[in-house]
C-alpha cells in the first residue's frame, strides 16, 4: 500500500496483544485477519461485540448457520428496544470467530454489554437509536464514519493520499491488494500496523471524534483486554475491532480510571439470539446501516479465488440473459478489456466497481442506465438471506411462527414475491389465516394486493417479503401470547376494548373474520354494538358500514357464523338511510366531495347486504332507494351528490331513462348556476363508466352539449376545471367517440332512435360506397375477368382536347419514356369525364382518377395494382 498508507518499518512485531484494526464488513480486512491469525496463532481471540453473546458463539460452527446473520439483543420488558450486530461472510469479525472455533481457541466479545447499550438513551450527538447496532456496525473504523462521528476517518486518509472518493481509496489501499501482504513484503501484520499508525495520528488530532460514548466502550474493552492478557499472556491475545478503536486500546490507562467511566451506567435485562440478515440490510442507506454500499460486490471479492473482474462480469451477463437481454461471451470479453483499460487510465491497481460498472453500461447495456438498476439491485446489493440453526434461542412466538411456516411451506425470503391463494383449498386458507394474524400483530411479512384474473371472494393475492427487523416485531408481539393464534386473539380483544371510533372497531371486526379469531369476535362484537349505539354521526356510520359488509362477505367464504355481525350491519344501514339526506344539506365543496365518497361506499355495502333479496335485505334495499330519490330531487343538496344519487339509481335500474333525462334537464337549466351544474355533471357522469353512458344515450350527451354551449365566457372559466376533471377520467377511446358524436351533432332533444341509428354512424346504409368494394373482392377471389378480356366501355367525347399519346406496347428495355408505366407518366391537366363502374380491371380505377386515352386499357390494370 505504498503511497496510500504511512510506511512502517519491517521486522519483528512488537511484543504485546495483536491489535487488528479492521473495517467492519470489509473483505480486504477479512482476508488480512485470516492471514494474521494464521501467522500469530493466538491462544484467545477478542472481538468487538456484546459480551452477552459469548454463549451463542458456538452456533457459528453449526452447519445450519449461513451468513449474513446478526446478533439480536432486546430488552426483556420492552422488546421494541433492540439492537443488531450484523455479520456477513466477508466480515472480519465473522472470519475471526470461525477461525477460533476451527482451531479450538477461546473467543469472546469485549464491547460494552448490551444491557448498558440498550439502557443508554440516544443523545443529541447522533447516538444510535433503538433498533440500530450501537456497537458493531456504526463505527466503521477504517472504513466509514459512524452515525455520531463528525469526522470520517476514511475521508481524511483518502484526502491525504490524494483521493476524492473514500470508497475508491479504500479499494485501492486494501481490497485490491494481493495475498502477499503490503508492499510485496509478505508481512501479514504490515497493513494493520499502517492502519494503526494512521488512526493514531487522527485520534491525536481529533480525539474521540465528538462521539463521547466511544470513551465508555473503549474503557470496557481495555478492562476485558487486561483480563485476557493476565490469563493468556501478552503474546497470546488477538483483538479484532474497528480500526478507530486501536489507538485507544493501546493507550496506557489505569484500571481505576476505566472503571470510573463505567460507574453508574443504566442497565436493563436483555436477551440475545442469532437472526438471519440480508445483504440489502448491510447497505448503508437501507435501514440498519453497516457502512457499505455494495455488499454483493464485496461478497464477490471475498469469495472468488482469482480473476474477480472476469467472474463478476460473467455473473452480470448471466443475469442479463435471464432477463432476455442479448448478451454474448463477446460482450463479456470486451467489457473485461474496457474495465482493465479504464483502471490503467485512472491509475488503479485493479479494476474496481466503478470501472466494471462503466464497462457494463457501455458494452452490455448500450449506454442505458435502466439495466444497471437491475444489476445494482440483484448483484451489487443482492437479496441474500442468511439462515440460523434451530438450536438458536428464540421467543416462543418465533418458534410457533417457524413451525407454521414450515408446515404451510411458506419460506421467508428476502426477495419480494407474489402469492395467489385459493381459499377453497385448506392449505391456502391456512396461509391466509396466518398472514392476516401476523398483520393484526403488526408483523408485516405480507401485504394484500388486488387479485389478478379473478374478482371472486375465494381468491386472495399477497406480496411477501421478509425483512430482518420483523424478528423485532415478533419479539414485541410475544407479550400477547406464545402462539400466533393466542397472541392475535389477545391483541384483538385489547384493541376492541380501547378503540374509541366506530370505524376502528368495524375494521377490527373485519380483520378478526379474515384471521379467523372466533374467541375474539364476541368481545369485538360487543364493542361494535356499543359504539354503534352511541355514534350518531352519519359520516362515521358511512365509514364503518363497508367494512362490516365485506366482513359478512368473507365470513360466508370462510364458513364463519356472522349472524350477530349481520344484525349490527343492518342496523347501521337503516340509520344511514334515515340520516343521510339531512346530513347532505348545506355542505361546502370539500364536504360534498367527502360525502360523495361515503355515498359510493355505502351503496356498495348495502348492495352486499341486499344480495339475499329476502326479508330484511329487501326492505333495506327499498329504504336505500327512497333515500337516493330524496337526494336526487332535493335542491338544497350539493350538485355533485344529487348527480351521483341519480346515477346510482340509473345504474341499478331504479330510475327510468326519461326520468334521468328530466333530472339532467333541471340541473342544466338556465336558472342553475354554472358551477352547480358542472358539479352535477361531475357527480352523474364522473368516473370511468360515465363516458359510456353518454356514448350510448345521445339525449344526455345533447343536454350536456347544449348546456355547455350556452355557458357565458366568464362562467366557462370557472367550470372548466370541473369539466376537465370529469372527462379526463374517461378512456381515450371513449373520449374520441364522444368527440365524433359532438362533431356530428347528437340529438339535443327527444329520444335517439336506438334501433335505426348506431352512435358514431350515419342514419342509413350507403349502397354506392358498399358496392365499390365488390370488384376488389372478385379480384381477390379470382372470379374477376382480366384486363385484356374486359370490354371497353363507350366513352363520350371529351369537352376538352386530350393530348395524344402513343399506343402502349410491351415495354422493352431502352424504350422511350412514353412507354413507361402510367404511374411514371405526367398526368394530363385536362379534365376527363368519369368512367362508369364495371366489372374487371377498369372498375379498379378510383372515381376521381384521370381517364387514359383510348386504347390504353392496361392503364386501368396498372391503377388496380
Amino acid at each position: 500500500m505504498e503511497g496510500l498508507l504511512p510506511r512502517v518499518p519491517g521486522g519483528e512485531r512488537v511484543k504485546g496483544p495483536l491489535l487488528l484494526g479492521v473495517r467492519h464488513h470489509g473483505p480486504g480486512s477479512a482476508r488480512g485477519v485470516l492471514r494474521a491469525l494464521d501467522a500469530a496463532a493466538p491462544r484467545t481471540v477478542l472481538i468487538e461485540g456484546p459480551p452477552e453473546g459469548d454463549a451463542l458463539l458456538a452456533l457459528a460452527a453449526d452447519e445450519g448457520m449461513k451468513p449474513p446473520v446478526a446478533l439480536l439483543a432486546h430488552a426483556v420488558d420492552d422488546p421494541g428496544r433492540a439492537a443488531f450486530w450484523p455479520l456477513a461472510a466477508f466480515s472480519p469479525e465473522w472470519v475471526a470467530i470461525r477461525w477460533a472455533l476451527v482451531h479450538d481457541v477461546p473467543v469472546r466479545f469485549i464491547d460494552l454489554p448490551a444491557a448498558h447499550s440498550l439502557a443508554l438513551a440516544p443523545d443529541e450527538e447522533g447516538e444510535p437509536a433503538d433498533g440500530e447496532e450501537p456497537g458493531g456496525g456504526e463505527d466503521t473504523g477504517g472504513g466509514g464514519a459512524g452515525r455520531g462521528l463528525r469526522i470520517d476517518p476514511l475521508s481524511v486518509l483518502a484526502e491525504a493520499a490524494g483521493y476524492d472518493d473514500p470508497e475508491r481509496w479504500w479499494e485501492d489501499a486494501v481490497e485490491h491488494q494481493g495475498p502477499g501482504g503490503s508492499n510485496g513484503t509478505g508481512d501479514p501484520f504490515a497493513p494493520f500496523d499502517a492502519v494503526a499508525e494512521a488512526m493514531t495520528a487522527l485520534r491525536e488530532e481529533h480525539g474521540d471524534g465528538e462521539h463521547p460514548r466511544d470513551r465508555v466502550r473503549e474503557a470496557h474493552m481495555r478492562i476485558q483486554l487486561r483480563a485476557a492478557r493476565k490469563e493468556f499472556g501478552d503474546d497470546g491475545v488477538a483483538v479484532v475491532c474497528g480500526a478507530w478503536h486501536v489507538p485507544a486500546l493501546a493507550e496506557k490507562t489505569t484500571v481505576t480510571a476505566d472503571r470510573a467511566l463505567l460507574k453508574g451506567l443504566p442497565k436493563v435485562k436483555t436477551e440475545l439470539t442469532w437472526v438471519p440478515w440480508t445483504h440489502r440490510r448491510l447497505a448503508r442507506h437501507s435501514g440498519y446501516g453497516a457502512g457499505i454500499d455494495s455488499p454483493g460486490w464485496y461478497g464477490h471479492l471475498f469469495g472468488v479465488p482469482d480473476r474477480p473482474v472476469e467472474r463478476w462480469l460473467t455473473k452480470v451477463a448471466r443475469l442479463l440473459r435471464e432477463e432476455d437481454r442479448p448478451v454474448s461471451s463477446a460482450h463479456v470479453i470486451e467489457a473485461v478489456r474496457l474495465a482493465e483499460t479504464l483502471a490503467v487510465m485512472r491509475g488503479r491497481p485493479l479494476a474496481g466497481l466503478t470501472e466494471t460498472t462503466d464497462a457494463i453500461r457501455a458494452v452490455m447495456c448500450e449506454g442505458s442506465d435502466v439495466p444497471l438498476a437491475l444489476i445494482r439491485d440483484r448483484l451489487i446489493i443482492g437479496d441474500v438471506l442468511g439462515e440460523v440453526p434451530d438450536g438458536a434461542p428464540a421467543v416462543p412466538l418465533q418458534r410457533d411462527l417457524t413451525r407454521s411456516q414450515r408446515s404451510l411451506r411458506l419460506k421467508p425470503e428476502a426477495l419480494e414475491r407474489d402469492l395467489d391463494l385459493d381459499l377453497r383449498k385448506e392449505t391456502d386458507a391456512a396461509r391466509s389465516r396466518l398472514l392476516h394474524r401476523l398483520r393484526l400483530l403488526g408483523i408485516g411479512w405480507g401485504a394484500p394486493t388486488a387479485s389478478r384474473g379473478s374478482t371472486g371472494t375465494f381468491r386472495e393475492s399477497w406480496r411477501l417479503r421478509w425483512e430482518p427487523e420483523l424478528y423485532v416485531r415478533v419479539a414485541e408481539a410475544g407479550v400477547w401470547g406464545t402462539t400466533v393464534l393466542s397472541a392475535a386473539t389477545a391483541k384483538a380483544e385489547s384493541e376492541a376494548v380501547s378503540a374509541t371510533a366506530l370505524a376502528e372497531v368495524t375494521a377490527l371486526a373485519e380483520r378478526c373474520l379474515l384471521a379467523e379469531l372466533p374467541d375474539a369476535l364476541p368481545v369485538v362484537m360487543t364493542a361494535l354494538a356499543d359504539r354503534a349505539a352511541l355514534d350518531a354521526d352519519v359520516g362515521h356510520l358511512a365509514r364503518a358500514l363497508p367494512a362490516l359488509a365485506r366482513s359478512l362477505r368473507y365470513g360466508d367464504v370462510r364458513s364463519t357464523d356472522t349472524a350477530a355481525l349481520g344484525e349490527v350491519a343492518a342496523g347501521l344501514a337503516e340509520r344511514i338511510c334515515v340520516g343521510l339526506p339531512p346530513a347532505c344539506t348545506g355542505l361546502d365543496e370539500d364536504g360534498a366531495a367527502e360525502m360523495r365518497a361515503h355515498l359510493d361506499r355505502v351503496h356498495t355495502g348495502i348492495g352486499l347486504l341486499h344480495d339475499g333479496g329476502e326479508g330484511r335485505g329487501r326492505a333495506l334495499g327499498a329504504r336505500w332507494e327512497a333515500a337516493l330519490h330524496k337526494l336526487a330531487g332535493r335542491d338544497t343538496v350539493p350538485g355533485v351528490i344529487r348527480g351521483r344519487a341519480a346515477r346510482l339509481l340509473l345504474d341499478d335500474g331504479r330510475l327510468a331513462e326519461d326520468e334521468a333525462a328530466r333530472f339532467m334537464g333541471l340541473a342544466l337549466s338556465p336558472g342553475t348556476e354554472p358551477a352547480d351544474a358542472a358539479a352535477w355533471i361531475e357527480g352523474f357522469v364522473g368516473g370511468g363508466s360515465g363516458g359510456l353512458l353518454l356514448v350510448h344515450d345521445e339525449r344526455l350527451l345533447g343536454l350536456v352539449d347544449t348546456w355547455l354551449t350556452s355557458v357565458s365566457p366568464d362562467a366557462f372559466t370557472d367550470v372548466l376545471p370541473l369539466l376537465r376533471r370529469t372527462f379526463s377520467a374517461y378512456e381515450p377511446g371513449v373520449r374520441r367517440t364522444l368527440g365524433e358524436l359532438v362533431r356530428r351533432g347528437p340529438a339535443a332533444g327527444g329520444p335517439a332512435d336506438q334501433d335505426d341509428t348506431t352512435p358514431g354512424f350515419g342514419p342509413g346504409q350507403d349502397e354506392t360506397r358498399a358496392d365499390a368494394v365488390l370488384p376488389v373482392l372478385r379480384l381477390l377471389l379470382g372470379t374477376a375477368t382480366t384486363a385484356a378480356d374486359a370490354p371497353m366501355p363507350e366513352r363520350p367525347a371529351p369537352d376538352v382536347p386530350v393530348p395524344e399519346r402513343p399506343a402502349l406496347d410491351v415495354p422493352v428495355p431502352g424504350t422511350t419514356a412514353a412507354h413507361a408505366p402510367a404511374r411514371d407518366r405526367p398526368v394530363p391537366d385536362a379534365p376527363v369525364p368519369d368512367v362508369p363502374a364495371t366489372e374487371g380491371a377498369q372498375a379498379l380505377s378510383p372515381p376521381d382518377a384521370p381517364a387514359p386515352a383510348d386504347g390504353d386499357i392496361n392503364d386501368y390494370a396498372e391503377v388496380g395494382r
